[in-house]
């Protein structure tokens, strides 16, 4: 939800505080910037300190964050806030995800599909929360988050069963890169980046192109997120069931591809239809990224998670980065949307070319859906 929360306040914060989209835009970066390099970490962290530990840890920094947010008097000053966000997200969501995975009773893939669940309902949610707080002021979003993960902090330090005595064997701040000399993990993390480029091009760039008001921006990314929970949980087991894992990612981000190539038109209702639409592909995409990712590693889970995460972030960082410079560069405001466009049509060819044999085991069951209708 706090993704979502922020993202109609763009515009917002961008006359409050006088900053260029450029600027804004680094709010992004340097939140997924420093989650890359703490993803890193986190095995580490785990093995050392143990998951409920790393959790909770990760949890308290965000809260700390996003209250010092909604007091802040500058874009300096929240892009460096911003950063200790990610530093808690990157403890909070690499071992949240090994968490479930290890934990759910349904099996590996229907704790993935209740953590895309999860992940989707949050989006399309956040945004409305968003925008109402927004409307009132921008630090409002902010101040949401961290009451919201502060109810989650209290959730998971209550309900989460203590880590036990022992621990696991060291692990180095290295393992999660070597992890990705595992061809299927290197490629399909390599394809995720390249994919979380386009997705973060979206979130990032769209609502300065959209040019709307709060409660406007918030009902898009409603819709967008709502169309994000229902594909991953719905229709992403059917599809993996029908094409093998592997392959239904590669129509899937061609799909998204054209739907990138379709945000370039320059009309405001095409844009609408198109963003809200594109999250039928990315509920498709994250949730077969995250399967193939978890299930084609020999690596611990917490490794492997940590080294696709590394990379899949990795991606969303440099978008986030260069987004607003892009569309300077190239004088066009649409261009983004092309060049993401080009990005997803590059991870089909190296899903299609760098993966090749036989599926990973661990395919989505088109009958795991039934564990994402009991969340829903």
């Amino acid at each position: 939800m706090g993704i979502g929360l922020v993202d109609p306040i763009l515009l917002s914060i961008a006359e409050a505080l006088r900053a260029g989209p450029s600027e804004v835009t680094l709010l992004f970066s340097s939140y997924l910037g420093v989650q890359v390099l703490a993803m890193l970490l986190t095995g580490a962290s785990t093995a050392r300190f143990g998951a409920k530990r790393t959790v909770v840890g990760g949890l308290a920094l965000i809260v700390i964050a996003t209250a010092a947010c909604a007091m802040a008097g500058s874009i300096g000053q929240l892009v460096a806030l911003r950063a200790v966000w990610g530093l808690g997200n990157a403890f909070f969501i690499a071992t949240a995800l090994s968490v479930i995975v290890g934990a759910a009773s349904g099996g590996q893939q229907g704790a993935i599909l209740l953590y895309e669940a999860a992940l989707g309902l949050g989006l399309s949610t956040g945004p409305l929360l968003g925008a109402a707080l927004g409307s009132v002021s921008w630090r409002g979003p902010f101040a949401g988050t961290a009451v919201l993960m502060g109810i989650a902090l209290v959730l998971v330090a209550g309900f989460l069963p203590a880590d036990r005595g022992e621990r696991g064997a060291p692990v180095s701040v290295v393992e999660p890169l070597r992890a990705l000399r595992h061809s299927g993990l290197r490629w399909t993390s390599v394809g995720s980046a390249l994919y979380t480029a386009a997705f973060f091009t979206v979130l990032a760039w769209s609502p300065f192109v959209l040019k709307m008001g709060a409660v406007e921006v918030g009902l898009v990314f409603f819709g967008w997120g709502l169309c994000v929970a229902v594909a991953g949980v719905l229709f992403a087991p059917r599809l993996a069931a029908r094409l093998g894992e592997r392959r239904a990612t590669v129509v899937a981000v061609l799909a998204y591809a054209v739907l990138l190539a379709v945000m370039s038109v320059d009309s405001r209702p095409v844009l609408v239809v198109a963003v809200i639409a594109s999250g039928v592909a990315s509920g498709l995409l994250n949730t077969l990224f995250t399967g193939t990712a978890m299930s084609t590693s020999p690596a611990p889970r917490p490794v492997a998670s940590a080294g696709y995460n590394f990379c899949r972030w990795l991606g969303g960082a440099a978008a986030a980065t260069l987004v607003g410079h892009l569309a300077n560069w190239l004088r066009a405001e649409h261009a983004p949307f092309v060049v993401a466009a080009v990005l997803c049509v590059v991870s089909a060819v190296v899903l299609a070319l760098g993966t090749r044999g036989p599926e990973p085991d661990g395919e989505l069951p088109a009958d795991a859906a039934l564990v994402g209708d009991e969340m829903m």
